[in-house]
């Protein structure tokens, strides 16, 4: 009886360290399978980062060379806002926007169309009192004519017409409501701080109305995506920004007829040889329907106009082709 209780103890012993053994070496595979995977896994990101930095870093050194043709100042940055491939020179740098502010201005007046403190349909009196330089809309023989509110946006927009913008901003009350506006989508490096008409006055006034290229592209990536604007307000202005009649050999200059671009731009005049900005801002739909944000401002230079068109338009030739491959 002993002997049968010490063999069944025996064989209770041996199974427990059979069962141990199996245990600690499945747990070592399963530790060394897993580490084998978290190293193979850690590797391969590591492979496509390296490779998607030297290509960006690749892309900004071209960008950079064809910058220097500008013999001035130049800030870019672009986006592919559906995959995050970006690219960005002097994008934390300040530039004078001039034109490009009509831009978040028509955001921001639409956004009070949406809110229901305007109407696209209201009717607003612009008087000869209220030309501007570089307006189309009225001339000093007029009597003072009536417009849609629509009809302003679309002459501010389409046609980036002075006079239409200083009577908006008067509309909404000021320049800076349009900063809160974009204080509002979390957009801090764009500063809506003057009217056409005080830029008009004096050339130093046109560096306060400034943004970063990075804040302008984050300003079209919101806009795109339908941040701070109803779908009825976004689908207006992408289409007057598409109808955009100014600045065609600027991020459309290079690129394929028919490409699709929703865009803004601004020019300042020239003083002693020096143009204070030369700028384009836009959306541009790519071959595979993505679409690449892109921010483009030359500023303080001394090249022709021919050619601070032709670095705007080099540099967008060059995001085109890394990513619409």
């Amino acid at each position: 009886m002993i002997r049968a209780t010490l063999k069944k103890l025996w064989l209770c012993m041996f199974c427990l360290s059979l069962l141990t053994v199996l245990t600690v070496g499945c747990m070592s595979n399963n530790f060394s399978n897993r580490a084998d995977n978290q190293d193979s896994q850690a590797d391969k990101p590591k492979e496509v980062i390296a490779s998607n930095t030297n290509r960006e870093k690749d892309l900004r050194d071209r960008i950079e060379q064809i910058s220097h043709a500008a013999q001035g100042r130049v800030g870019m940055s672009a986006a592919v806002l559906e995959t995050g491939k970006s690219v960005s020179l002097n994008g934390n740098q300040h530039f004078p926007m001039l034109s490009v502010y009509k831009f978040p201005i028509a955001m921001a007046v639409l956004a009070q169309v949406d809110q229901g403190k305007l109407n696209l349909d209201q009717k607003i009196r612009v008087e000869t009192s209220d030309i501007v330089p570089g307006s189309r809309i009225l001339d000093e023989n007029s009597q003072g004519v009536e417009f849609t509110l629509t009809e302003l946006l679309k002459y501010m927009v389409s046609e980036s017409d002075n006079t239409a913008c200083d009577v908006l901003l008067r509309l909404i009350g000021e320049p800076k409501i349009v900063t809160q506006y974009l204080q509002g989508l979390g957009i801090d490096d764009i500063v809506v701080a003057n009217t056409e008409k005080e830029l008009g006055q004096d050339p130093a006034v046109q560096y306060r109305n400034d943004a970063t290229p990075d804040a302008t592209v984050v300003l079209l990536r919101a806009f795109h995506e339908g941040e701070g604007l109803s779908e009825s307000s976004q689908a207006l202005l992408r289409r007057w920004m598409t109808e955009t009649t100014t600045g065609l050999e600027r991020i459309k200059g290079l690129l394929p007829e028919g490409t699709v671009v929703a865009h803004k731009t601004g020019t300042s005049s020239t003083v002693n040889g020096v143009t204070a900005a030369t700028n384009d801002v836009g959306l541009v739909t790519l071959p595979s329907g993505q679409h690449l944000a892109i921010a483009v401002f030359v500023s303080d230079s001394k090249a022709s106009d021919v050619i601070r068109e032709e670095v705007i338009a080099k540099v967008t030739k060059a995001a085109w082709d890394e990513w619409s491959k």
